[in-house]
């Protein structure tokens, strides 16, 4: 059973679009206002769901165009590099020489990315 056929035969919910009295089923309760009110939602949801499909296709049609611009690279925030001197300002810091703090100002980075960078590092270092 369709969505629009639950909310109009199980819960039996009336329909009532202001601007049109022609749509209003809590003044009919009799065959023709069963009739509308089905016909109502089958044609919302036909519209809506032309509306998802409609909207996917735009979606996935401006990932393309974006792709094909990018030379075939993905699409979002580029990955964060490592700072040249990352080794050398990290083994400080993990040494005990530096605060965290103190790394993330002569790297140029954020805390966010920094302690990226650092687990990425970390995973690297230990194999």
């Amino acid at each position: 059973m369709q969505e629009w056929n639950i909310i109009t035969k199980e819960i039996r919910a009336d329909i009532k679009v202001l601007d049109m009295d022609l749509l209003d089923t809590t003044k009919n309760k009799d065959l023709l206002g069963n009739f509308i009110s089905d016909l109502v939602l089958q044609v919302l949801s036909f519209v809506a769901e032309n509306e998802r499909k409609n909207i996917k296709q735009r979606q996935a049609e401006g990932i393309a165009i974006l792709k094909a611009k990018n030379g075939g690279k993905g699409i979002g925030r580029p990955a964060a590099q490592y700072p040249n001197n990352f080794k050398e300002v990290h083994d400080k810091w993990r040494a005990g020489d530096i605060t965290a703090v103190v790394a993330m100002k002569e790297l140029g980075l954020k805390k966010n990315t920094f302690y990226k960078l650092v687990r990425k590092y970390s995973k690297v270092d230990c194999k």
